[in-house]
């Protein structure tokens, strides 16, 4: 991966250019702080969502699981399906697995925060009570989503951090599906086709990970989880800048 670099060049002005220099640096400064203000005043002391979408087969809940055992106090959102359970899967620890008329009685009586049909016949869901609970008792959650549940939960809760897992290639993704042993041919075309969906979406997320080596593409996760817990506006700024100018003046 190559490093960006960044280059800064210094200029004189004129007397009448600093003036004005001066009193936008001002107008920035105010602007700047209300925002800190502003965001911090709805972020500190609340939990990260880290959101995580991708086409199926790309490796979200291999990555999440990584993420996961480095960082044990992130909670897990289990989402709700009406497709059949995989081999393996347990209901309430992957997913809820419940019929359509369930499904659509937790959307009509606002249960959900995301609802949205994939792959042309499965429904898929987010609970409304887990997460808003986690995050207003400022405990860490991620979830595992497609891209109309990721664009949803964006309208519903503006603070998400986006991820976007995507292949090195189709044949990668292609080679994963097939490797799963759970789709047969119909199933397999489907879901290319919402793959293609998935990828034409990519510039609605804010953060972009090819899961080509796993041990990279975990550490890329972690990376972005452990920046967002840096953020100024999730930190007790004030309290620690308040201490430092005292022990300055004393």
């Amino acid at each position: 991966m190559q490093r960006a670099e960044a280059s800064s060049a210094l200029k004189l002005h004129s007397p009448g250019e600093c003036g004005t220099l001066c009193h936008r640096w001002i107008q920035d400064t105010h602007v700047e702080r209300d925002a800190v203000s502003e965001t911090g005043a709805r972020a500190a002391g609340r939990g990260i969502l880290l959101v995580v979408a991708g086409p199926s087969g790309v490796g979200k809940g291999t990555l999440i699981r990584g993420l996961r055992e480095r960082h044990g106090g992130i909670e897990w959102s289990v989402s709700c399906t009406t497709r059949a359970p995989r081999r393996g899967e347990v209901d309430g620890r992957d997913y809820h697995f419940v019929d359509r008329d369930e499904f659509l009685r937790m959307a009509r009586e606002d249960g959900l925060l995301e609802w949205a049909v994939v792959h042309a016949r499965d429904f898929y869901g987010t609970p409304r009570a887990p997460v808003e609970e986690a995050l207003a008792a400022g405990r860490d959650m991620v979830i595992e989503i497609d891209y109309q549940g990721a664009r949803s939960m964006r309208a519903a809760l503006p603070e998400a951090v986006m991820v976007f897992v995507a292949p090195p290639s189709i044949e990668a993704l292609r080679e994963r599906l097939t490797g799963r042993n759970t789709e047969d041919e119909d199933a397999l075309l489907r879901r290319l086709r919402s793959a293609q969906t998935e990828f034409e979406h990519i510039g609605m997320f804010q953060h972009l990970i090819v899961n080509d080596d796993l041990d990279e593409a975990t550490g890329a996760l972690e990376a972005i989880y452990l920046a967002e817990r840096q953020r100024i506006t999730r930190a007790h700024w004030r309290e620690l800048r308040d201490e430092l100018l005292e022990d300055l003046e004393a």
